[in-house]
């Protein structure tokens, strides 16, 4: 598999002859005014999605939140052949397929086989947090001769990280949105991983390759790339994490 790291949780896949694109979020730096409150976009895209070139699928954790999906975001994803999200999300979104916990969907690969993406549990902050920030899902990558990806999205929980590792052992590489985000909604609380908890998400996850996105870009992420380095090397698990430079397309299985 190869990645590529855009900014913030948006990144190129490509796997088994596909391309992948995560939570597109290609506006420049301004701020967001929402109800109550103000979310600021600090860095650009490394890559504009008007260079992008084809892209076969998009998994989006989540419509809701401008960080997973803002303006030239949502303009990209009519042209995508297959959009995956949650099952809010293709209520709200016209040709999104929703995909509920652990429901499977089988895309067929150019050189023969298939794809298969899974949407897995997530949660954006602590019990409860789908009251105030909504649904979010992860997704799991699994094909024949191919390295098993798991995406996290939004995910703050590591009780969902367990169940998701039980279900799909041994996953190869792990795309963790991590950069412990807070805002005032949930009092300060992390809505993703901090780098602690990425780090008892790669021991969860056994021998993964652990690759940190989302860390940075917003200044509502508290912990950046230096950080969740830091956490690993503390942890003597540096030599499993994938550090990514933007723009920059990485062979990571």
């Amino acid at each position: 598999m190869k990645i590529t790291h855009i900014g913030g949780p948006t990144a190129v896949l490509n796997l088994g002859g596909l391309t992948f694109l995560t939570d597109p979020a290609f506006d420049e730096p301004r701020d967001y005014q929402l109800p109550g409150r103000v979310m600021t976009k600090l860095t650009g895209p490394a890559i504009p999605a008007a260079d992008l070139g084809p892209v076969d699928v998009v998994l989006l954790s989540h419509d809701e939140h401008k960080d997973n999906l803002d303006d030239s975001g949502r303009a990209l994803l009519p042209s995508v052949p297959t959009v995956l999200s949650t099952p809010g999300a293709a209520l709200r979104i016209e040709g999104v397929r929703g995909l509920e916990n652990w429901e499977s969907i089988e895309l067929r690969r150019p050189d023969g086989g298939v794809v298969t993406v899974t949407g897995v549990p997530a949660l954006h902050g602590p019990d409860g947090a789908e009251a105030v920030l909504g649904f979010v899902t992860g997704f799991v990558l699994q094909g024949e001769g191919l390295p098993t990806v798991y995406v996290s999205g939004d995910n703050a929980s590591l009780g969902h990280v367990k169940e998701i590792a039980d279900r799909f052992a041994p996953i190869d590489v792990a795309v963790l949105f991590a950069g412990a985000a807070r805002t005032p909604l949930l009092n300060g609380a992390n809505l993703t991983l901090a780098s602690e908890d990425a780090v008892e998400a790669a021991r969860i996850l056994g021998d993964a390759r652990i690759v940190p996105v989302h860390t940075e870009g917003w200044t509502h992420f508290t912990e950046g790339p230096e950080r969740f380095l830091a956490a690993f090397r503390e942890a003597g698990l540096e030599d499993r994490v994938e550090l990514l430079t933007h723009g920059v397309p990485k062979t990571v299985a």
